[in-house]
């Protein structure tokens, strides 16, 4: 039993936050840790997009804070693509990194004060454990992935959780930049 999504979620937070502190502290550990942080990441984003944003969007009546947290997961993905590409010996590395934290944290900072609050006032304890057993399963299912591993499925439910429309047609990568040009307005 996996347990309420909205703890599963708040867990996740903790390590990303526990894994900037570590790439921050130790520098010599950046070349191990990247890759960890990545693939967390990844999989947290997809699991909340696949099992957990329709749902708050629909159910718990967060249909806006979801539309912007979804955003907040493409840039987000923009940065850690960027930061996997970077030298973590450089002192490029220390900019993208701050970047990416930059922006996590904000998006942990609403998510946490606007769409989980909402998930619990408005969801039963059992929806919650429902949700939180599929966002357990998806995570696990992707593990390991990282950003640039994304389907073009996968971008389709993006484009849906933040009210994205008229790009059912449109390929993988056509898809993946109308959904970066969307994030950055």
């Amino acid at each position: 039993m996996a347990g309420d999504v909205v703890d599963l979620i708040m867990q996740d937070h903790r390590e990303v936050e526990r894994l900037f502190d570590e790439l921050k502290d130790s520098p010599e550990k950046r070349p191990n840790l990247v890759p960890v942080l990545t693939t967390l990441l990844s999989a947290h984003s997809r699991a909340e997009e696949s099992a957990v944003y329709p749902a708050a969007a629909e159910e718990a009546d967060e249909a806006d804070d979801v539309a912007h947290s979804q955003q907040e997961h493409v840039e987000a993905d923009q940065l850690l693509e960027k930061l996997g590409k970077t030298d973590p010996t450089s002192a490029a590395f220390d900019k993208v990194l701050q970047n990416l934290i930059d922006a996590v944290t904000h998006h942990v900072e609403e998510e946490e004060t606007k769409v989980l609050p909402g998930m619990r006032k408005n969801l039963t304890d059992e929806r919650r454990a429902q949700l939180g057993e599929a966002f357990a399963a998806s995570r696990k299912e992707h593990l390991g992935d990282q950003p640039e591993d994304i389907t073009r499925e996968e971008l389709l439910q993006q484009a849906r959780n933040a009210d994205v429309t008229g790009v059912s047609s449109l390929g993988k990568e056509d898809l993946k930049k109308k959904l970066q040009e969307e994030s950055e307005e």
